[in-house]
């Protein structure tokens, strides 16, 4: 036997390796099932040689066995050198972290109340400094980059026409179809270029416009930002006594404020085309009084909202991707993630205000 009890100590008698350590368990569970183990308050380990990584994980079961009946648990006789291994290699003395406590409904609300306002004054800090410094920037010229409202205004605008173009087009051509089939029905197909005139300007031209802008350009500004701030760009320029926001977002705001009613006005033009080509093929109805009809059925009120409407979704887009970047935490997954969120937030906010411009300016 390579255990043995006598007197409440239990002896090993033999190393305590890879090889030995089936036997002495099998052993071991042979005493426990007899009963041959209560009591035991010793291990005696005199008689160990050698012992291993297997054997100390053994040791530890038969520690945590034993105490389930012994007050106090000792082990003795061990060498030098094996009391190191044991020591190194138990786990008995390792503290675990307690398994955190499932948070109910009131702590989850709580705690997302208190992120959502922590979020929202950081995004309100944020806009008003924007804000500050572009209106600033506009009499301080020297304090621009050369160039950089130019090269702003041709990012964010010129390269946005192509997919303008052609969504605007599209939905210019369906709406035309849907509404032009009803019109017909009733002998009012020369209604469809009212109907699509102040369609397009007050809702559909500023809000694909604007989403399709959030989607493409609010993601270019939201990982910029957040791969400058990833690799520690914001604190260089920090260092070199440029703010970040005058630096890097005023140019973008004063660029997308300029471009945004262009591509908004674009977007309403491609738009009456597409359903024009409804109106002369379906519906009979001459170019001229298509035109006329089209311009007539305008007020100056909705231009002016249309536009007022492009810029204040313009505004909303630069704010949250610049928001999202400067936020950013971690590496490239940190990007990613800013991104991401960037462009969903920003798309829920343009048409979050289209409708609250809707119920303001009916």
């Amino acid at each position: 036997m390579n255990l043995r009890v006598e007197n409440n100590i239990l002896y090993v008698q033999t190393d305590m390796d890879k090889f030995s350590v089936p036997e002495l368990k099998s052993q071991f569970m042979r005493l426990k099932k007899s009963g041959d183990l209560e009591g035991i308050s010793v291990i005696d380990l005199e008689a160990v040689n050698l012992i291993d990584s297997a054997g100390v994980a053994l040791l530890d079961s038969f520690q945590q066995a034993l105490e389930e009946d012994a007050k106090l648990l000792l082990t003795r006789g061990a060498q030098p050198k094996i009391r190191s291994l044991i020591d190194t290699f138990s786990t008995t003395k390792i503290k675990f972290a307690p398994i955190p406590k499932p948070q109910g409904f009131w702590e989850s609300a709580g705690e997302a109340t208190v992120n959502f306002y922590t979020k929202m004054v950081a995004a309100l800090t944020l806009a008003s400094e924007i804000f500050y410094y572009s209106f600033v920037g506009l009499f301080t010229p020297k304090s621009k980059r050369k160039g950089s409202l130019t090269q702003q205004a041709f990012l964010l605008g010129s390269q946005a026409l192509p997919i303008v173009a052609l969504l605007s087009f599209i939905i210019g051509f369906i709406l035309s179809l849907q509404s032009g089939v009803q019109l017909k029905n009733f002998g009012a197909g020369i209604f469809l270029a009212d109907l699509l005139s102040i369609t397009m300007v007050r809702e559909m031209g500023p809000l694909i416009t604007s989403i399709i802008v959030a989607g493409r350009s609010g993601s270019a500004i939201a990982s910029e930002i957040a791969t400058m701030q990833v690799t520690e760009e914001l604190d260089a320029l920090r260092m070199m006594a440029l703010h970040p926001i005058k630096f890097i977002v005023v140019p973008k705001f004063h660029a997308i404020t300029i471009v945004m009613p262009i591509l908004v006005m674009f977007s309403i033009i491609v738009g009456q085309i597409g359903g024009a080509i409804i109106a002369l093929g379906m519906l009979d109805i001459s170019m001229e009084s298509f035109i006329s009809r089209s311009v007539n059925i305008l007020a100056l009120k909705d231009i002016i909202i249309s536009f007022a409407k492009s810029i204040w979704f313009a505004w909303v887009i630069v704010i949250v991707g610049s928001f999202y970047g400067f936020e950013v935490k971690g590496g490239a997954e940190g990007v990613g993630k800013a991104t991401t969120s960037a462009v969903v937030t920003s798309i829920f906010a343009v048409i979050v205000f289209d409708a609250i411009f809707s119920l303001l300016y009916l």
